[in-house]
């Protein structure tokens, strides 16, 4: 059973992006021209070899995914606002206490405006005294909760703007360019430690027989038939081979002649 793939669905696919861009390059397109393996063939094997291969850019994978992970971490506003709906709060009742900040200062104001004007316009008019002091009355103390709510709204705005901004970076530091580069060293790694290697390994190992360099074929040596003993002279030394004579023709009129003793 296979080792599991140490690279999420994103990092996945950088990996085989950077495989197609190494099977593409002419040094590769050649040596399958001369191994006769298939493109197709060779990518399935390095992809089913990620496990295998990946730990040689492990270094630059672990400083790009650490920062990935820190700046998402820093920006919980990726993604939907916290006051898109109800099923996208950051937590319980966030988005309640949002719309009650913006809209009670508005709301008090209106009111105070309402309450004074009709307070004083009685008072002007001289007429139900006490309930032009109740409106009066009333009108003041929603002017105090308008004033109230709005420091309270502006306050809650500027820490919540302090809260979103990343903290420990300087500002002005773009930290995407950052995490560009580390995602640009780790995949110049996995080209030139993992992937590439691997691909001139299995290439070097699926290279056919009587290639250069591959001593799987011999050239047999010429049969030169079974060594004859020689005859020795009666004083112990070899005796000359006399060479044979050389065949007759066969001829059709009669036995072949014999030569003179």
């Amino acid at each position: 059973m296979g080792r599991p793939s140490p690279f999420g669905d994103e990092d996945r696919s950088d990996y085989a992006e950077v495989l197609d861009e190494v099977l593409a390059s002419a040094e590769i397109q050649r040596l399958l021209e001369r191994s006769g393996v298939g493109g197709g063939q060779l990518r399935l094997r390095a992809l089913a070899s990620v496990a295998r291969t990946a730990p040689a850019a492990a270094a630059e994978y672990r400083a790009y995914a650490t920062l990935r992970r820190e700046l998402r971490a820093r920006r919980p506003d990726s993604g939907p606002s916290p006051l898109s709906g109800p099923g996208s709060q950051e937590r319980a009742g966030a988005g309640a206490l949002a719309v009650l900040g913006v809209l009670t200062p508005i709301l008090a104001a209106v009111a105070a405006a309402t309450f004074l004007l009709l307070g004083y316009g009685l008072r002007l008019a001289r007429g139900l005294g006490a309930l032009s002091d109740t409106l009066v009355r009333v009108g003041w103390i929603s002017l105090a909760i308008a004033a109230a709510t709005s420091l309270i709204s502006i306050v809650a705005f500027y820490r919540t703007a302090a809260l979103q901004s990343a903290p420990g970076s300087p500002p002005g530091v773009d930290r995407s360019a950052d995490l560009d580069r580390a995602r640009e060293a780790w995949r110049t790694a996995l080209r030139d430690k993992a992937v590439r290697p691997f691909l001139l390994q299995e290439l070097a190992e699926a290279r056919p027989a009587g290639a250069p360099g591959d001593g799987s074929r011999f050239t047999p040596p010429a049969y030169a038939g079974p060594a004859l003993p020689v005859p020795l002279n009666p004083s112990g030394t070899p005796s000359p081979r006399l060479p044979s004579p050389p065949p007759e023709p066969a001829s059709g009129g009669g036995p072949p002649r014999r030569g003179r003793p």
